[in-house]
């Protein structure tokens, strides 16, 4: 027993003498602290705790669990400038960290010569955006001294002499450009006339007669019928127009419910149910009335708006007029054919009439469906040519996507023409609306129109997939 005590005790003073395990001690301690986390024997002691640093706590939860904690954000800038990468792109020429091998002398001739490329691309980029822009401003700026110069000519020159120079070629030419938008409404005016009479004292009226309507609806739900309307038709009308008010330009935000021009809105649309009551109201007519009141004063903008729907197309239109509609469909696709025929084959093969798209198109007369500023100049050339243009402004969006529009299906085509691009441009599109050839076999719209008419008339066959519905 003594032996075995003996053995034990010489081996464990071999052991010391080794220093296998040395006794703790300050240098220990400081190891420890240089590498926080690691604790070989024993806990921490509080007071060492409380000394902790938020870098000491990230670097023994890296040693704990063998990940690697994304550094914060520093609040200053390293003094170090030279060596700070600008950004991921320069990463490529800093060396690797000490724990794997170096770069060779190739390898880092060759990061510098694709880090060199990479700088060179982005500044071909930048020269290029720069381009880009100056050449934006410059366009704009052209654009606006031609607004100016023909907002001069129009104010001094056209307007005052109107019903002589309306016609002339150089206003024609003019009038294609577009018109500037602080005459844009007193020629909206002029060229839509006022073939109804109707007064500015006219309108009040109407619009009396509205607000009592309104009145007498809210009060109660039952009134003798008035005008050839039972009352829940004309409550259901004056419900839909609260509902497509709201959802008249919602991007602008001042046609809706607390917007400058909600009341406004909202009493012509009125007015003109009591004026109309036979068309009443129909949806998409708050489109046209919103783009005139952006334009004209209310009471010349109800004057437009009446005179304008009062026009035989959208009369037909808007009173679901259905022979008269089928005339327009069926003259359409003359032209279709004539200028698109390829286009045409490929909506035939899938059986899609026009009445899919073309509906509200003119419903609206492009306002909903194209940019608002765009629509403007659409309605512009439309106060010019009359309805003929809605239809060939129709023929220039399908001449525009063309190309898309042949490799899509009959569901596809639909929704795209339902829900047109935002990027469309006026350039892009009044190119392809001047390519368009309003002329078949030497016969104008009026005229192919008119056949159309009588060849429905007379009842002969017609091969038009939009007849045949």
């Amino acid at each position: 027993m003594n032996v075995r005590r003996f053995r034990e005790k010489d081996l464990l003073g071999r052991v010391n003498d080794r220093n296998l395990f040395p006794k703790r001690t300050k240098e220990l301690k400081s190891v420890v602290h240089s590498a926080p986390g690691w604790k070989l024997f024993g806990k921490v002691p509080p007071r060492e705790n409380l000394q902790k640093t938020s870098k000491i706590i990230q670097q023994e939860y890296e040693a704990r669990t063998g990940r690697t904690c994304k550094a914060p954000p520093q609040s200053s800038r390293r003094k170090s400038f030279a060596l700070e990468p600008l950004s991921t792109t320069a990463l490529i020429l800093e060396d690797r960290p000490p724990n794997l091998p170096a770069k060779s002398v190739e390898e880092a001739l060759r990061h510098r010569q694709e880090y060199d490329e990479m700088v060179a691309e982005a500044k071909k980029r930048e020269i290029k955006e720069a381009h880009k822009r100056k050449r934006i401003m410059k366009e704009r700026f052209k654009q606006e001294e031609s607004i100016a110069s023909a907002m001069v000519i129009w104010i001094n020159e056209i307007l005052p002499n109107w019903e002589v120079m309306r016609s002339t070629r150089r206003v024609r030419e003019l009038w294609w450009q577009g018109l500037p938008p602080s005459v844009r409404g007193k020629v909206w005016s002029l060229a839509v006339g006022n073939e109804l009479n109707i007064t500015p004292e006219l309108y009040e009226i109407f619009l009396s007669r509205a607000k009592e309507r309104w009145k007498s609806f809210s009060e109660s739900s039952s009134e003798n019928d008035t005008e050839g309307l039972s009352v829940a038709d004309r409550e259901a009308s004056l419900e839909l127009i609260k509902l497509d008010i709201s959802r008249t330009f919602p991007s602008l935000y001042i046609f809706q419910k607390g917007g400058p021009y909600h009341d406004v809105l909202h009493s012509i649309l009125g007015a003109y149910t009591c004026y109309r009551p036979d068309v009443g109201y129909v949806q998409g007519m708050s489109f046209i009335a919103a783009v005139l009141i952006l334009n004209l004063e209310e009471a010349d903008a109800f004057i437009a708006f009446a005179n304008l729907l009062n026009k035989p197309c959208q009369l037909a239109f808007f009173r679901v007029d259905h022979s008269m509609m089928l005339k327009y469909f069926a003259t359409f696709e003359v032209f279709f054919e004539e200028n698109l025929s390829k286009l045409f084959l490929h909506f035939k093969s899938y059986n899609l009439t026009p009445d899919i798209y073309l509906i509200d198109w003119i419903f609206t007369l492009y306002s909903k469906s194209l940019p608002l500023d765009l629509a403007c100049r659409v309605w512009d050339v439309f106060c010019r040519d009359g309805e003929e243009f809605l239809f060939r402004t129709g023929l220039g969006i399908l001449r525009l996507y063309e190309d898309i529009l042949l490799q899509m299906d009959f569901i596809h085509i639909a929704q795209f023409l339902t829900k047109l691009p935002e990027d469309i441009t006026s350039e892009k599109l009044f190119s392809c609306i001047a390519a368009i050839q309003m002329q078949n076999s030497t016969r104008k719209w009026t005229q192919v129109f008119a056949s159309v008419a009588k060849d429905i008339k007379e009842g002969e066959k017609n091969t038009s997939p939009a007849l045949k519905s």
